[in-house]
């Protein structure tokens, strides 16, 4: 058996399980209505290997960033496999995002070039004109996406149909070094870019292996975007290191999500609170319990449904708390009271609610979460913002945003998130990047977006309402405006409520009371519209 030259360097790992067992179905993403890709470690290396050389052959070396826009699609193996391969630095960016969010990532991380499927063709040529430093690298043109083929730029189709290619000369052989940019939600201004080293992938087969205690019968199952890092952290990379199959869906459908682990023999999946409530707002069907899920990895599963859902769907849930830029609690099934989202590895991590002074707060009082790990520096690395980098570890300690308390026991509740952002399935909106794209319909001349707790009673999220005012004269048709924040805000933006009123209550400084706007807020009021209603 062959072994790897450099433990935990991901281009290493994966060529030799592909010397080892070449033929071992270890992706599988499944697409809907449309065929599915089955990726052996082989099949990664052989296309790996070709776009390694596209990026050399378009001036992207070690440092260099380049950015990668689809859903979920054997691309983004290919891509990652490419980039540690040649020390390039990888940015997935949400499929959501487009317009001018699009070109400030683009711009700020400096990407020169960018890879994407046909389905966003429209949405990346709209903005390279302003781009001119960033190159098409290529096109994947998928089925079903109905997109004619652009002369214009590289296919990707091509290139895998292409014949095979040798491993550069120079390779990169670092571990320690960046390998993928990830953006920030934006809560309270631009997103930002989190950098993370290769090195910070590796812990994450620990994690599969002693905390979520995946064993080689296992089979991983995730819709969540791989421009996430729960997706990257709780399926892919665990997948890919220990050879433990994986099925990873293009996009989440909750009413699909038992059929297809049924299909594939799927026994643990992972999740976000919303899309908990999603899953069990189903119609309740005879073989609910019938499947071979035993795990569910969720972060933020609601209260509310927490133990009729595994009883209804005969399964256990892992609770668990991260973000991007670090920090780890969970909660493993039997332990713990519900609701929480656990406490630290002991002797790892530690983990604490601060009042704005600092202090400790006591059990039951809500103040910030904080987190460090033990016997070594705690860092987080903004791209470009050493201010905000050395703000959020400020005092050596992680500074998570989140607001939260604990129980007596020292368990961990997250409670909502700090700063005014908004948290919805799992992303943080920006209420102010929502108004601006409603502010430019014709017929609105004022707009206050906040939050009501969310229908799926996930902890801490929030369903978004838009308070709107017509411009004088004219009347504001619900169907026009939620069509036009369709076309002009990210899917998760967009709200799930209107509320037409005659003025938005302002304060002295001319700030939006929202507040006022949610104490008169009902759904069942003459003057609130529901998105589901016009779809």
């Amino acid at each position: 058996m062959a072994e790897c030259k450099i433990p935990g360097h991901i281009a290493y790992e994966l060529e030799c399980k592909a010397e080892n067992t070449p033929d071992l179905n270890i992706v599988t993403f499944e697409n809907g209505d449309f065929a599915e890709d089955i990726l052996t470690y082989q099949d990664i290396v052989i296309q790996g290997r070709k776009i390694a050389r596209l990026l050399i052959n378009a001036g992207i070396g070690k440092g260099d960033t380049f950015a990668l826009l689809m859903r979920n699609h054997p691309e983004f193996l290919y891509a990652m496999y490419a980039a540690t391969m040649i020390g390039a630095v990888l940015v997935p960016i949400d499929p959501r995002v487009k317009g001018d969010r699009l070109k400030y990532v683009l711009k700020d991380s400096k990407a020169k070039g960018i890879i994407f499927t046909s389905e966003f063709m429209d949405n990346v040529t709209a903005v390279l004109s302003d781009l001119p430093d960033v190159k098409v690298l290529g096109i994947a043109y998928k089925e079903g996406m109905n997109a004619p083929v652009n002369g214009q730029f590289p296919s990707l189709n091509e290139v895998y149909e292409g014949a095979e290619v040798a491993p550069p000369d120079n390779r990169n052989d670092e571990i320690a070094i960046p390998l993928e940019i990830i953006y920030t939600s934006g809560t309270t201004g631009d997103p930002k870019g989190v950098v993370l080293k290769g090195s910070r992938l590796t812990p994450f087969s620990m994690l599969a292996q002693f905390v979520w205690q995946y064993t080689a019968e296992d089979k991983l199952y995730t819709g969540l975007s791989l421009t996430h890092g729960n997706a990257q952290a709780v399926t892919l990379m665990p997948s890919i290191m220990l050879s433990i199959p994986s099925v990873i869906s293009s996009r989440f459908t909750k009413s699909r999500i038992w059929d297809i682990c049924r299909k594939y023999g799927c026994t643990s999946f992972s999740l976000l609170g919303g899309m908990m409530m999603g899953i069990y707002s189903e119609p309740p069907k005879p073989d609910d319990a019938d499947n071979p899920v035993r795990l569910v990895l969720s972060a933020g599963t609601p209260h509310a449904i927490w133990e009729d859902f595994e009883k209804r769907f005969n399964v256990m849930i892992h609770e668990w708390y991260g973000a991007v830029e670090g920090g780890f609690a969970h909660k493993p099934p039997g332990v713990g009271p519900i609701g929480s989202f656990g406490k630290p590895l002991e002797g790892l991590m530690e983990m604490k609610v601060v009042d704005n002074e600092g202090n400790d707060c006591p059990p039951g009082v809500t103040g910030e979460i904080i987190f460090r790990l033990l016997g070594q520096e705690t860092e987080v690395e903004y791209l470009g913002k050493k201010k905000a980098s050395e703000d959020k570890t400020r005092g050596g300690w992680l500074r998570t945003g989140d607001m939260g308390h604990t129980d007596d026991a020292g368990w961990f509740f997250f409670d909502y998130r700090a700063g005014g952002g908004l948290r919805r399935a799992g992303d943080f909106i920006q209420p102010q990047y929502v108004e601006a794209g409603i502010a430019i319909h014709p017929n609105v001349s004022d707009v206050c977006v906040y939050g009501v707790p969310a229908a799926s009673g996930a902890p801490g999220e929030s369903d978004l309402v838009a308070a709107v005012v017509a411009i004088d004269g004219q009347t504001l048709d619900p169907k026009s405006l939620f069509t036009h924040c369709k076309e002009k805000l990210e899917g998760n933006a967009i709200p799930s409520y209107l509320q037409v009123v005659d003025a938005i209550p302002k304060s002295a400084s001319e700030k939006n009371l929202d507040r006022l706007l949610r104490e008169e807020f009902s759904k069942e009021a003459d003057n609130i519209y529901v998105l589901e209603d016009f779809k």
